[in-house]
């Protein structure tokens, strides 16, 4: 049990516009798992105590750690190492598992407590949520004192514990929540982004991957705070959009409001989940290429074009995120809405092992055969569009299995040339 080494109790009623809580179970696999096994099953051991990691199943997840306890981390067990690795690591490593119902309903439960004290919550993943509290502020006297009571009513009603951030938006109440673990509540307001945020390295700002943070230090880039005080369009230059929110989210910048629904679906998608871990960029791309040619049919098949796609990215850990993009001119050709979610995917995937993915499309507008050309685009739309109905017509008088892109079909293996005994 514990409180952040801050521990100020500021005024805050009428002082600040918004106030966000974001809520994130410590290890959650393992904390629910070891949960379970104490008040369940009558286990003695605590697994959060002990070197210990729930993993994927060797055969088909690929053995990979999920997730791990505070011990297990010290033997430097990384979250997504394969566990015939972790066990090298520290031989005596306890693993077990995975349940995922288990840990839908543990997430469940906590979300229960959020919508018990808070008026709006928005689930991010399994493990985490946003809560804003801004409805209510006037009536906390002490916002830190609040979330201390409820990360309190967590572990004494469920078992598990989390951190919470508390600021007066998303990304600061994100980024405090990750700061010292576990069970503790830390605040991030925006006088304290100096002080707090600015010294840590690029990668722990949210938002950034390998690519981007590999970006940042070929420039000379290597802290928050040097993100923070580079120039916006410098950073718009190197890393185009994504770089307007770098610059935005290095300086505490961001508007997004919590949301406690998702939105209606008023375009075209699929998504699937792939019965392997992807860690391979081109295999992903494979797999978005099925789910935009399934999308791209039934688009030309209502007689419509999509102006906006999305590629949505679920990750081992059920973490969801999702990057989309205008397009220049709305389509329905499965080969460029492929290369517009390909951009969008390397601009988004950050190499965690990826669970199931989704292609999505919105602004549907009715297909128009004329189209703004550009001056130096030479790629004949028209002919990849007439090549398109010709595959439909196939497939609906055959079956959709009857034609297949040759890009799809699985490779026979190379022969094996090694010197040998014959």
């Amino acid at each position: 049990m514990g409180r952040d080494d801050t521990d100020n109790r500021s005024e805050f009623a009428g002082a600040r516009k918004r106030l966000i809580f974001h809520c994130d179970v410590n290890s959650a696999f393992l904390s629910w798992e070891a949960t379970y096994r104490l008040h369940h099953l009558g286990e003695t051991v605590d697994l959060r105590e002990i070197p210990a990691i729930v993993g994927g199943n060797q055969a088909s997840r690929h053995g990979i750690v999920l997730a791990s306890s505070i011990p297990a981390k010290r033997c430097g067990i990384k979250t997504a190492m394969p566990v015939v690795e972790a066990r090298r690591l520290c031989p005596e490593l306890t693993v077990v598992p995975p349940r995922y119902g288990l840990y839908v309903e543990c997430s469940n439960a906590l979300l229960a407590i959020l919508h018990d004290v808070c008026p709006l919550v928005e689930q991010y993943s399994i493990d985490e949520a946003f809560c804003d509290m801004t409805g209510v502020a006037a009536a906390l006297e002490d916002p830190v004192g609040f979330a201390n009571d409820l990360r309190k009513r967590v572990f004494r009603e469920l078992g598990f514990t989390v951190n919470i951030g508390v600021s007066v938006n998303k990304l600061l109440a994100k980024m405090a929540s990750d700061f010292k673990k576990p069970n503790l509540v830390h605040t991030l307001w925006p006088e304290e982004i100096a002080e707090k945020m600015w010294p840590l390295p690029v990668r722990d700002l949210f938002f950034i991957g390998r690519a981007t943070e590999r970006h940042l230090k070929n420039m000379g880039i290597h802290t928050i705070g040097e993100v923070a005080r580079t120039p916006e369009p410098l950073l718009r230059g190197a890393l185009k959009q994504h770089g307007t929110t770098v610059w935005n989210f290095a300086n505490g910048i961001d508007p997004s409001p919590v949301i406690d629904t998702p939105p209606p679906n008023k375009g075209y998608g699929n998504s699937t989940t792939i019965n392997h871990d992807i860690t391979d960029a081109a295999v992903a791309k494979q797999v978005l290429l099925r789910l935009c040619d399934t999308v791209t049919t039934r688009l030309r098949a209502d007689h419509v074009r999509a102006g906006v796609v999305a590629v949505g990215i679920r990750t081992y850990e059920l973490r969801y995120y999702s990057h989309q993009a205008v397009l220049d001119t709305p389509t329905n050709i499965t080969t460029e809405l492929h290369e517009h979610v390909c951009r969008l995917f390397d601009a988004a995937w950050d190499g965690t092992p990826i669970r199931s993915l989704g292609v999505h499309t919105s602004r549907v507008s009715e297909a128009d055969p004329s189209r703004q050309m550009s001056l130096f685009d030479t790629t004949d739309y028209e002919k990849l569009g007439k090549m398109d109905r010709a595959v439909d017509a196939i497939r609906r008088r055959y079956g959709d299995s009857s034609v297949t892109r040759a890009s799809l079909i699985p490779r026979p293996k190379e022969p094996d040339n090694t010197p040998g005994d014959s």
